[in-house]
């Protein structure tokens, strides 16, 4: 009986503890607020007479860069908008939402690339979650049904990238993992399978190539589009074709945790837990858990950090608390990362052109956005909050 006690006890101590770290989303909200509001004006100033400019991205030399609708990161500001709009209800952030979102329709037609659930479903999606609006569920169905176009059977993958093509014959990014529930989206939607199918092998087929015995990602595969075998594994953005770069083991985690959700297929539970393991027992992972932009940076600790894959890992583990036996052990380092992107990583209110983080690495070998703000960190930065208030 005493060691049942003593066990209920440490239970609800663990809990207590998680749960006590978890941060108050109130002030960071409005903080949040007052840093878009100063993003709308930077826009402004930024687009002059560049109507095909719709989102910002990062800074370049402190000024603000802004993408067209094409560029994978399209989405994200869009998508942070009906997050604020979700947490305070206010219709200004509706509006401003609605606007952004509308700039980005045209994309559903847009077969050249994989990165349809980025810039379609982290904007429309988000949007249509919260408002059930019967037109944004049609540009997600459409936008399915277009990125299927890139499916192919043999593989068993979506084709990633069109561009080098000297380089790579078929190349599946391990970032793609992170478009499938636009598909799974797409099936819940209409009752056709055929997205589900798709989506299915594709994690079936990622999990069997993709991952090293210890669970460590690659960043690309690259397959042979008669026989379906793999040709070479490569970590495009990472220290070396062999290193552990952050941002894709943080995709690896949201995208197999995710794949579980939609399916309750064990496997997938089984390859997100063994990829949280990997991330957060790793020797190279600081104890603030804000991870340097890979894992085998040759300079660690003097190494650039990357808020944005701390911040996709943190919601990744807010959602796999949910399923797994770990969840004190997630909701403790996702409450962690969050405490201390809030606390040491964000902007100063009124700086930075208004992005909410600093400190993120988007490809440091092309020497590109290398510790500065992006826009998906702050996309995913306000989704694992949003996930922590909900658990």
């Amino acid at each position: 009986m005493q060691n049942k006690l003593v066990g209920t006890f440490a239970l609800l101590l663990a809990a207590f503890m998680a749960n006590a770290q978890a941060v108050k989303l109130a002030p960071v909200f409005a903080d949040a607020e007052k840093q878009t509001q100063l993003m709308l004006k930077s826009i402004d100033e930024a687009k002059g007479n560049k109507p095909e400019l719709v989102a910002p991205r990062t800074l370049e030399n402190g000024q603000l860069k802004l993408v067209p609708a094409r560029d994978w990161t399209s989405g994200f500001f869009a998508g942070e908008l009906w997050m604020l709009y979700e947490f305070t209800h206010k219709s200004e952030w509706k509006s401003k939402a609605e606007a952004f979102t509308a700039q980005l329709e045209k994309e559903k037609f847009n077969g050249g690339t994989h990165d349809m659930g980025f810039k379609i479903y982290c904007s429309y999606g988000t949007g249509y979650n919260i408002t059930k609006d019967a037109a944004y569920k049609e540009v997600i169905i459409q936008s399915a049904k277009t990125l299927s176009t890139r499916f192919n059977p043999v593989v068993g993958c979506i084709r990633s990238w069109d561009h080098h093509k000297e380089q790579w014959g078929y190349p599946v990014i391990i970032d793609n993992m992170m478009n499938l529930e636009l598909l799974f989206a797409a099936t819940r939607l209409t009752g056709d399978s055929s997205f589900y199918r798709i989506a299915v092998s594709h994690a079936n087929t990622t999990m069997k190539n993709h991952f090293r015995a210890d669970y460590s990602s690659y960043h690309v595969v690259d397959y042979d589009t008669l026989t379906g075998k793999v040709v070479k594994r490569q970590t495009h953005q990472g220290y070396a074709d062999e290193s552990a770069w952050a941002r894709g083991q943080a995709w690896a985690l949201y995208g197999y945790t995710m794949c579980y959700r939609e399916t309750k297929n064990v496997a997938y539970l089984q390859q997100a837990e063994h990829v949280a393991a990997f991330i957060l027992h790793h020797p190279n992972l600081p104890a603030d858990k804000i991870p340097y932009w890979d894992f085998n940076a040759p300079e660690i600790p003097n190494e650039p950090r990357d808020v944005s894959a701390a911040g996709v890992i943190a919601s990744g583990l807010l959602e796999l608390s949910k399923y797994s036996k770990n969840k004190k052990e997630y909701l403790s380092v996702a409450n962690t990362i969050l405490q201390n992107l809030t606390k040491s990583y964000r902007s100063p209110i009124g700086e930075n052109k208004g992005f909410i983080l600093l400190h993120s690495t988007g490809s440091k070998p092309a020497k590109s956005e290398v510790d500065v703000p992006l826009n998906y960190g702050d996309y995913y930065y306000l989704e694992a909050l949003l996930r922590q208030n909900k658990k």
